[in-house]
Parts: C-alpha cells; structure tokens; sequence
C-alpha cells in the first residue's frame, strides 16, 4: 500500500497537470474565434471563385482548348495527395482522423496500381504518414500559421503543387483536410483540386447563365486558375487551423475534467489511508497501555 507522503506527491502532480490543462484550453479558445472568423470569411470567396471559373469554362467556345489545370492532363496515373495537419498534438483525434482518410486513399491508389506523391503541411501528418509512405513522401512545410496565417504561406504550398504538376509529377491533385464545422466536430475532407472541380452546388446554374467575358474567357482562365488553387490551398488552411484550436480546446476540457476527477478519488483514497494510520496507531497505544 502507497504511503500517506507517496498520495500527496501524486495529488499534487496531478493538480499541476490540471494547472497546465485548463490554462492551454484558455489559449485554445482565445485563439479558435478568430481563427473560426477566419475561416468563414474564406468560404464564401472560396465557393464564389469557383462558380466564376465554372461561368468561364461554359462559355468558351467549342474547339478552344482548355487549360491542364481545368482538364487535368487526360491521365490519371500519377496522383499527388497534399496532407494539411498541424505541428502540434494534444488535440485529441484531428490528426487522427484524417491521417486514416489519407492512409486509406493512398493504400487503395497504390492497390490499384497508381503512383502516389505526398506533400506534408504540418509536422504530425509527416509523422504519421512516413511510418508507412516515406518513400511517397516528396516535400514537406512546417510552421506555417505559427503566429497568423497570411495568404502568402498558402500562394508557396500552391507554387509547390503547380511546379510539380506542370513538371509531370503528378496528373491528379488531391488536397485532405480537416473541415472546421463546429468546436466538437472536425470532419475529414478530401477534395480534388486538380484538374478543378465545382466548389459550390449553385455553380451548375451560375454556370447556365450567358455572360460576356472582357478579355477572352481563355486568358481569364488562365489567370484565375492559379490563384484558385491558391485561395483553395489557402481556405483548407484556415479550417484546418480552426479545427484545431476547437479540437485542442476539447480534449483540454476532457483533461481538466478527468484530472479533477482523479484529484477527488486521490483525495478520498488519501484520506482512507490517513485515517487507518490514525486508527493503526490508536490500537497499538491502546495495546501498549492495556500491557503496562
């Protein structure tokens, strides 16, 4: 049986632990609103952007070529999966949850005889992702957001896919993420961003409508097209980042809770123990003095 000294050392370790908890679940809910300000803000310019790329792409005229990165190179090949995760843990299953969605897709593309490249953004999704992919695994960012996340750290994660896809690596982006859609809940999204695809369900009627384009929709296209993917990039990095101060701010909470718990059940145990002692030391006085 622990003694009384061994109890009060573990009580008072466990309330340290609590300090430390509860204060990085302060900091975690100071930081999620405005990165969940953030993050909805993006959304809609992100959707907007890609019902304007779809406007243009219907009223090209028939026989114009479109560019690779709205028609993708006619080959599915060559795929590129691009992992946003964070570089830090203690935020329960965000890193988790989408390193299983990533695993599963990567192992079905490489079962299916593809060949998979993946870029990192975020130190847990290297991680996690080289145990079993590190021979996939072709470049890899970190620190990003550390202090504000600024739409040029997303326009260099861009560059790199763009450079790659445009050099042959890769026919067919895939960008995974955690979409930031309440402070308990983080959902895993894989979305396709090469060749590009429809960002909004309203795009397909955005897309009927006839508008007049000055320049041509072709040169439109192909300056917008960039910087799609730089706004999309841009956008997962902002839920991401909002996802985790909600799932940080979560698991804190359930922390602080189970340390509190653990402190009461300590201290009961504690006090057990301290009042057999008394009891123990009682009956051997007694016994002493009923000797004499």
């Amino acid at each position: 049986m622990p003694s009384l000294k061994e109890y009060r050392n573990r009580i008072a370790s466990v309330t340290s632990t609590r300090k430390i908890t509860s204060a990085m679940k302060m900091v975690a809910a100071s930081k999620l609103r405005r990165a969940q300000e953030q993050a909805e803000a993006a959304r809609p310019y992100a959707e907007r952007m890609g019902r304007m790329i779809d406007a243009l792409s219907a009223n090209v005229q028939k026989g114009t070529s479109l560019p690779p990165l709205m028609i993708g190179t006619g080959s599915d090949k060559k795929h590129l999966l691009v992992v946003v995760t964070s570089d830090r843990g203690l935020c329960g299953g965000f890193n988790g949850g989408l390193y299983r969605e990533v695993r599963r897709r990567a192992a079905a593309l490489l079962a299916g005889g593809h060949e998979v490249k993946i870029i990192c953004v975020g130190r847990k999704g290297r991680d996690l992702l080289r145990r079993e992919f590190a021979p996939h695994i072709v470049e890899f960012f970190e620190g990003i957001g550390r202090k504000r996340l600024e739409f040029a750290e997303a326009q260099t994660v861009s560059a790199s896919i763009l450079r790659r896809f445009e050099a042959g690596e890769a026919d067919i982006v895939t960008l995974f993420y955690n979409r930031f859609k309440s402070v308990i809940s983080q959902v895993p999204t894989g979305r396709q961003i090469i060749p590009f695809t429809a960002t909004s369900p309203m795009a397909s009627s955005t897309a009927s409508a006839v508008y007049e384009f000055e320049p041509q929709e072709e040169a439109i296209l192909a300056q917008l097209l960039p910087r799609n993917l730089s706004v999309q990039v841009y956008k997962a990095l902002l839920e991401s980042a909002a996802g985790e101060q909600g799932a940080r701010m979560t698991a804190m909470d359930n922390a602080t809770r189970n340390a509190s718990d653990m402190i009461r059940k300590l201290t009961l145990t504690y006090n057990r123990a301290r009042q057999a002692y008394i009891t123990k030391e009682l009956i051997e006085i007694i016994s002493g003095a009923e000797a004499v």
